[in-house]
């Protein structure tokens, strides 16, 4: 079982960044974290969650959704199981929770159905 926690959202204004981590814990049977294809998504209010970011296993690849192509960075640091969200130039169509995820498989994919491990979530606000 795969524990992901994310960190790092919070209330900043329009124009603004914001780094969001995700740290990961325990692993399936026989799998390391590095083996995991990672993503992250939000659901804003009233709305359904949606892709936002995603990241092979090796960091190599890279797929975004079209708003964040630009703005965000995804990455990851399989020494330390951590997975990261830089973004800029934030906006009030960013405010949503902030969810990260781990695929079934290595690959960055969109597909939210391919994602059985997901964290809490993070609370990010943009101000305009």
């Amino acid at each position: 079982q795969v524990q992901l926690v994310e960190s790092g959202g919070g209330l900043v204004q329009s124009g603004g960044s914001l780094r969001l981590s995700c740290a990961a814990s325990g692993a399936a049977s026989g799998r390391a974290f590095s083996s995991y294809g990672l993503g992250w998504f939000r659901q804003a209010p009233g709305k359904e969650r949606n892709f936002v970011a995603a990241v092979s296993w090796s960091g190599g690849k890279t797929l975004y959704e079209e708003s964040a192509k630009g703005r965000f960075t995804i990455s990851r640091d399989n020494i330390q199981n951590k997975m990261y969200l830089q973004m800029h130039s934030l906006n009030a169509e960013d405010t949503a929770v902030y969810y990260c995820a781990a695929a079934r498989w290595s690959q960055a994919t969109a597909e939210d159905t391919a994602y059985n491990y997901w964290g809490q979530g993070t609370q990010v606000t943009v101000s305009s």
